[in-house]
């Protein structure tokens, strides 16, 4: 099974799995969702990728296993988010950028790619520098809306709660702490790696030198 993480792009966003294809919840205010539906919210979503591509850069990536699509990962200044507008918790910090939505199949739960989208986010934020942090608006009760992504699995990813709420915190990752772990974790292999190695075997010539100082000690 071959398992990858790219660039999202307007190219996948006919295959993305789950109910963001067509969802605006983050890309329009509430007033301009209510009118949009159908192939024109396909559009729009179409239209909101290319802006935040064209304007900021990359604000996906994708999971990729056996060729097919299979999770995904958003993220774009609050600027490019209307929609964050609504919550209690908002706004979100102006050194941070927003993660609007996590997604992976059902099948593929649990195998460890979420945790991979977000790294592969926080590597390209760090990347380009400027940023200090990424932040989400969690949920404590993911049964009442896909749109958000659970307070749970942010906790476990690196996020803390950066403002509280009995629903919808607001939470937040440093990247620099995030730079600190995947630092860590090089070394670690390194450290593996090392550990791992087969020992130096001793050279030919070593022997038949220890050899001849033997039968020179012994002539004696």
């Amino acid at each position: 099974m071959s398992r990858k993480v790219v660039r999202l792009t307007v190219d996948h966003l006919s295959e993305l799995p789950g109910p963001c294809r067509e969802c605006l919840f983050w890309e329009l205010d509430p007033v301009r969702r209510d009118r949009v539906g159908g192939d024109a919210a396909v559009a729009e979503k179409e239209a909101w990728i290319s802006q935040v591509l064209r304007e900021w850069g990359s604000c996906g990536r994708v999971a990729v296993v056996d060729e097919r699509v299979v999770g995904y990962l958003v993220y774009a200044p609050a600027a490019f988010v209307p929609g964050s507008v609504g919550f209690p918790t908002s706004p979100v910090s102006s050194d941070a950028v927003l993660l609007t939505r996590v997604y992976v199949d059902d099948d593929h739960a649990g195998g460890g790619l979420g945790r991979m989208l977000v790294q592969a986010m926080a590597r390209d934020l760090i990347e380009r520098g400027g940023i200090r942090a990424v932040e989400a608006f969690g949920t404590t009760v993911p049964v009442l809306g896909s749109c958000l992504v659970p307070a749970e699995f942010l906790g476990s990813v690196g996020f803390k709660t950066h403002r509280s709420h009995l629903l919808t915190p607001r939470m937040r990752m440093d990247l620099r702490s995030a730079l600190t772990w995947r630092d860590e974790v090089e070394a670690a292999l390194e450290r593996l790696l090392g550990a791992v190695r087969p020992a130096p075997t001793v050279r030919p010539e070593r022997s038949h030198r220890s050899l001849g100082a033997s039968r020179v000690s012994g002539d004696g």
